[in-house]
């Protein structure tokens, strides 16, 4: 047996949908049961500011795509499992999968960085803004004393999740310094 992960694309949108018909699947049919272990839609936590309050929101981090552990036999029944997941509605195949060829499982280092990710394997809690901020973009503060002014960013510090910001006040350029959901990218 050849147990691991898989990664199977699907459409977007349907990831919940195919995780609950595959769960249903594994209640109704044992055999399918012993070699289709689990099934995540890998979510993470991101925060973000929406009409000026602070919420954490789940956001899929393959959108897409969902994860299947399955333990495929070293026979050629594993063409039955296969195509049992390949027949769901919404299902467009397995990754790393060649005609006829047992698709491959992903790498126990891909899954341990998904993992982290998810927060189901412990890491050093690493902040990642909504927006990607460079230095020379323009932003606009959302939020904090110099609400409602406008600057271009000097400095970026990721280990606080900081912005230095010269913003006009009194006709005079003058550094602030703002958290990264303090600020929000011009788009023009």
């Amino acid at each position: 047996m050849a147990k691991g992960w898989y990664i199977v694309h699907t459409y977007s949108g349907y990831e919940q949908k195919i995780q609950r018909t595959i769960f249903k699947l594994r209640e109704m049919d044992s055999e399918f049961a012993l070699t289709v272990s689990d099934v995540k839609v890998p979510m993470e936590t991101v925060t973000e500011i929406r009409d000026g309050k602070k919420r954490e929101v789940k956001k899929k981090i393959l959108p897409g795509y969902i994860l299947v552990e399955i333990d495929f036999p070293e026979d050629a029944t594993w063409k039955n499992t296969y195509s049992k997941i390949k027949r769901i509605q919404g299902v467009t195949g397995f990754v790393s999968a060649m005609e006829g060829k047992k698709p491959q499982p992903m790498s126990a280092a891909e899954m341990k960085s998904i993992m982290q990710k998810t927060g189901e394997v412990p890491t050093e809690k690493e902040f990642r803004p909504k927006q990607n901020f460079q230095v020379g973009d323009e932003v606009k503060i959302i939020d904090g004393p110099f609400e409602s002014f406008s600057g271009v960013i000097d400095e970026i510090d990721n280990v606080k999740s900081k912005l230095r910001v010269s913003v006009q006040i009194f006709g005079r350029s003058t550094p602030v310094e703002v958290e990264f959901l303090q600020a929000e990218k011009v788009e023009y």
